[in-house]
């Protein structure tokens, strides 16, 4: 186990803030986790570092950072109609679902392009263009850093929700996700009902769509809305669409008839935060350091140096804005450090 000293975090994050880890280690053997457990000499306190592209490091973290590497994809079942797939935290998220399509295991292509690792993927429960990956993952493996074991968790245990997981909550902080299993089609279920992936395709018939084909619209999609990290410093969407119920979205209506919406099966509605924000008058907002983005008003942005302090009196302006405006309540989507 090499624990390093005084890393710059600069190049781990996709907002590029300079921060610096007291502690800091490459986990590449999930048997390195027991011997994290069992040391004297490092803080208690853990932040565990994917892809760097859903945090904001607000301040030096004085814990140990843990850049997770586990590598590994292993096929552990195979039907006529399904597989079963194990896949190590550390992998990246796109190119695996890039692999998945090519081995011709289907249902992760509406999520193509969405930056970070797979064990990332569960404790967001990730979703976009009418998709999430709830719905396709069996299992979790996880290391407690308490009990010192290993410990499988179903889908349901994981009790996941929008953007939302029992790693945010009761297994926050307390365990390490080693990997990630998957139940994936062999048969091809074209998912095109999200809007703007639906106009991609025009009038084509579903059946001469593939999951390639849809994927590939997914990617144009993201990379025409979404800025390029290396070259504006960004962690996608911040904030989650909130959720309203019935009486407030009617209200709300009754205002701004033309507000977009999206209808849950539980009478509750999902407004775009997006739509919010840009009504707000955020959208292509420049400050001295942090902005948001002049094309997806859910994308705040590194502008100029920014620290993380910057980008979270950003979203705390926006937050305030849209709440005095229209009674809503926005959630980071981010996780702040």
């Amino acid at each position: 186990m090499h624990i390093q000293h005084q890393i710059s975090l600069a190049s781990y994050n996709t907002f590029g803030i300079p921060a610096v880890a007291s502690h800091f280690i490459e986990l590449e053997r999930i048997e390195t986790l027991k011997e994290i457990s069992l040391a004297k000499n490092i803080p208690e306190q853990k932040y565990i570092l994917g892809g760097g592209s859903n945090i904001l490091i607000s301040a030096n973290p004085q814990g140990l950072v843990i850049h997770n590497c586990l590598k590994g994809i292993h096929l552990i079942s195979e039907t006529a109609s399904e597989v079963v797939v194990e896949v190590a935290s550390g992998e990246n998220w796109h190119q695996w679902l890039m692999y998945a399509l090519q081995q011709g295991w289907y249902g992760l292509e509406n999520l193509a392009l969405i930056p970070g690792t797979v064990g990332a993927a569960p404790i967001q429960n990730i979703g976009a263009y009418g998709a999430e990956v709830k719905n396709y993952i069996s299992e979790v493996k996880i290391w407690l850093w308490e009990t010192q074991e290993y410990q499988i968790l179903s889908a349901s245990q994981c009790q996941f929700n929008y953007r939302d997981s029992i790693f945010k909550h009761s297994l926050k902080d307390k365990c390490f996700i080693c990997s990630v299993t998957f139940k994936l089609n062999k048969k091809a279920i074209v998912n095109i009902t999200y809007a703007p992936l639906h106009q991609e395709f025009g009038s084509m018939e579903l059946m001469d769509i593939t999951p390639l084909m849809v994927a590939e619209a997914v990617i144009r999609i993201r990379k025409s809305k979404l800025p390029d990290p290396a070259l504006m410093g960004n962690a996608g969407s911040f904030f989650k669409n909130p959720v309203i119920t019935e009486e407030q979205f009617f209200n709300l209506q009754a205002g701004y008839p033309h507000l977009p919406f999206y209808k849950q099966s539980n009478n509750t509605y999902k407004i775009p935060a997006a739509w919010l924000i840009e009504q707000c008058g955020w959208k292509g907002y420049k400050g001295p350091r942090a902005g948001v983005h002049d094309k997806q008003a859910l994308v705040l942005v590194n502008l100029h140096q920014a620290k993380g302090q910057d980008i979270l009196e950003l979203a705390n302006l926006i937050i305030h804005s849209v709440s005095e405006k229209f009674n809503i309540s926005l959630s980071p989507e981010v996780q702040c450090w």
